[in-house]
């Protein structure tokens, strides 16, 4: 039987892919990978970070420390590692990795060399003898959640968009999550988004388990911001959910960030949802906001084991994405 593990179970290595000349960072590379050391050297002060790059030599020097970083040169398209990188799964009692098509969020940018990237990391060694399945199926890691006990928390207007797997039904959805992750029952959510996401909704920037019985989710209060109406109807959903022993969910709002904006005068999906579990921490985005203060407090109450490390991600969230999409952790 699979079990698709949660983020908060213990990992061996947590992925990245950085910044480089031939990304959209290229304008200002040096300030982009600023973040990306900051969130690698984080991790890597209790567990191994594979860092997926271009050119190894050009970004050594940046770091104070290279304790538990392996740096792996192999071409890339982008950094959201988070919606290529493998899905770490149990099978019985041994572990086994899945790699899913990628196809840049339904199209809208090119990914060949992204959607390379795991079995190039697989053929290499880097994950010992961990058996890779291949899957010609288009799922993002960031499109989906898992509490670890086969609930699957996903979103309807990515997972059943047309630009994915040419728009499946729920049905045909449910009954492939089930073959490939072992999902017992899907929760899906019809509401909710945030403006300037390419990715259609994915989960990560919307709602996240915390544990089996507890879901932390974007919460609008201001009925003037255009978010208002969608993450109210998201809220009154999730309140319908029931955990696998019938009990509602215990709901834990975090604040809909201070509306930020790129050169262009278009809104960014900032979001504080955007957070990753490490063994030992929780990373979450900051972004120079007055609500920065209040999600770290929220989420310091919900992790009270985990050092609570907020980091800067104005850069990250320039290009549509953030900490836990710069990411992805795997067990193997």
């Amino acid at each position: 039987m699979r079990r698709l593990r949660a983020e908060w179970e213990e990992q061996k290595a947590v992925l990245m892919s950085f910044p480089h000349s031939e990304t959209d960072w290229k304008k200002d590379l040096k300030g982009a990978l600023s973040p990306f050391i900051r969130i690698a050297q984080a991790i890597a002060y209790s567990q191994a970070v594979y860092i997926i790059c271009k050119d190894k030599d050009e970004i050594l020097n940046l770091f104070c420390s290279t304790e538990n970083l392996s740096f792996i040169e192999i071409p890339t398209n982008d950094t959201w590692i988070r919606d290529y990188g493998y899905f770490s799964i149990e099978e019985g009692d041994k572990r086994k990795l899945l790699d899913f098509k990628f196809d840049g969020w339904g199209g809208k940018f090119e990914a060949s060399l992204d959607n390379a990237v795991n079995k190039t990391l697989h053929n290499r060694g880097y994950l010992g003898i961990t058996p890779l399945e291949e899957i010609d199926y288009v799922l993002e890691g960031g499109s989906i959640e898992s509490d670890g006990h086969g609930t699957i928390l996903t979103t309807t207007q990515c997972l059943c968009n047309s630009n994915r797997n040419g728009g499946k039904t729920k049905e045909e959805i449910e009954r492939t999550l089930r073959e490939t992750l072992g999902a017992k029952r899907i929760l899906w959510l019809d509401n909710g988004y945030l403006a300037g996401d390419d990715t259609d909704s994915h989960i990560d920037t919307l709602a996240r388990f915390v544990n089996k019985d507890t879901i932390t989710f974007v919460q609008c209060l201001d009925n003037r911001d255009e978010h208002y109406k969608s993450l109210q109807k998201m809220h009154l959903q999730l309140k319908k959910f029931r955990t696998v022993d019938g009990k509602t969910y215990r709901l834990i709002p975090l604040p809909m960030c201070e509306a930020q904006y790129g050169d262009r005068g278009v809104r960014l999906p900032a979001n504080y949802t955007n957070f990753l579990i490490t063994n030992s921490a929780l990373l979450y985005p900051t972004y120079n906001a007055k609500t920065d203060k209040i999600a770290g407090i929220v989420l310091r109450s919900l992790f009270p084991d985990r050092e609570i490390i907020p980091i800067d991600c104005t850069k990250l969230i320039e290009e549509g994405g953030a900490l836990h999409c710069a990411t992805m952790q795997v067990s193997y």
